[in-house]
């Protein structure tokens, strides 16, 4: 019986991500944890444990206390927050890992998730259709960390056959968790702004075009490769994921066509110096080719939605 552990359950990703998981696979068969409270839904439908990613021995004892058989590791500090406390954002995303991976070792695990980024990628990375391989030298605490993880990941199963897989995610835009200290969140702000107060201030400049998915094909695109036979599993750093590149002033634009009244201001921060150091569009081809990822929202179809289920809960 599978038997899966979300490490990080109260965060963007892991909101969505648990409760898909728990639709596809039961309730009792994924744990939720994280230091944080999760969403109501998550705490009602299932187990939810406090977990440090930093307390091996704790981790170790609620994997043999639920007989864990995989785990999707998603705690981390994200690009933004991550640039004010460097050390403590590298001890957190890399030591969470390593623990992650050895206890996948000693226990023997059979599959672990770990995400990277488009942060992998930095200001001499080819912009536009960045391929899956290429040159890669961050600039930030975060790329940094998720650059140095994917070469562990990769060691982990060449040296010791630990099956773990990862995505490098473009900024990722969903209505059911705040954003979590990411260059991209404005692209989920923006939707609240909005509907919230007919205007919106945003930290990157209007013409600042970065990679963007809707959560929902994220969250598809992440079990599809947990699911995928292993066969099919070609790439051991990260595949290159692709959704949706636009920038602020397309979401703007499209966002005027259901609220006429919105308006956008642009004052850019310590933020606009991370997007350009990254990609404008993703070339995911090898994705597509290895385990038939191909992504299903456009941008208009996603403001749509997002537009809808945060005026539901705005009411």
């Amino acid at each position: 019986m599978k038997k899966i552990l979300v490490i990080g359950a109260a965060g963007q990703i892991g909101t969505d991500l648990t409760i898909e998981l728990r639709k596809r696979f039961g309730n009792q068969n994924v744990i939720a944890s994280d230091l944080k409270q999760p969403s109501a839904e998550i705490l009602s439908s299932g187990t939810f444990i406090e977990l440090n990613v930093l307390d091996k021995a704790s981790m170790e004892q609620a994997i043999k206390q639920h007989q864990i058989t995989e785990i999707y590791h998603l705690a981390a500090i994200l690009s933004g927050n991550a640039e004010k406390a460097p050390k403590r954002s590298w001890d957190i995303n890399m030591e969470g890992l390593f623990n992650v991976l050895d206890l996948a070792k000693e226990l023997n695990l059979s599959k672990v998730f770990w995400p990277s980024s488009i942060a992998v990628f930095g200001p001499s990375t080819p912009q536009t259709n960045t391929p899956q391989k290429t040159v890669m030298e961050p600039n930030t605490v975060y790329g940094i960390s998720k650059l140095a993880g994917e070469r562990w990941c990769e060691y982990y199963f060449q040296k010791f056959g630990v099956d773990v897989r990862s995505l490098r995610y473009p900024g990722l835009i969903s209505y059911s968790a705040d954003a979590g200290g990411g260059t991209t969140d404005y692209a989920v702000e923006i939707f609240h702004e909005a509907l919230k107060n007919d205007t919106y201030e945003c930290f990157l400049k209007a013409d600042t075009k970065l990679p963007m998915m809707y959560m929902e094909d994220a969250i598809n695109a992440t079990i599809d490769l947990m699911e995928a036979d292993v066969q099919k599993v070609k790439e051991r750093s990260s595949y290159n994921l692709a959704g949706i590149s636009f920038d602020p002033q397309m979401i703007s634009d499209e966002i005027k066509k259901h609220l006429p009244l919105f308006t956008i201001t642009y004052k850019p921060d310590f933020r606009q110096a991370i997007a350009d150091s990254w990609p404008a569009s993703i070339d995911d081809t090898v994705a597509q080719k290895d385990w038939g990822w191909s992504a299903q929202y456009d941008m208009s179809e996603m403001c749509k939605i997002m537009l809808t289920e945060i005026g539901k809960k705005t009411k």
